[in-house]
C-alpha cells in the first residue's frame, strides 16, 4: 500500500472514531432509558460504521420526533 493510501486510511479511521464518539455522547444526552442508552452505545462501539449509520437513520429521527 502506498503512503498516500495509508494516510487516507488513517484519516478515514480517525473520522469514524470521532463520529462514533459524538454519536455515543448524543446517545447519553438523550432522554432514553438507561438500558436503551447502553444498547445504543454498545451497538455503535461494536459496529462502528453500521452502528453510526443506524443511529443516524433511527436514533436521530426518534430524538427529533419526541422534541416537538
Amino acid at each position: 500500500m502506498s503512503d498516500v493510501m495509508s494516510y487516507l486510511a488513517i484519516a478515514l479511521a480517525g473520522i469514524v472514531i470521532v463520529l462514533d464518539l459524538l454519536a455515543i455522547i448524543s446517545v447519553f444526552k438523550s432522554d432514553r432509558s438507561v438500558g436503551a442508552k447502553a444498547l445504543w452505545a454498545l451497538g455503535i462501539a461494536i459496529f462502528p460504521i453500521l452502528g453510526l449509520v443506524f443511529w443516524l437513520i433511527v436514533g436521530v429521527r426518534h430524538r427529533h420526533r419526541h422534541r416537538h
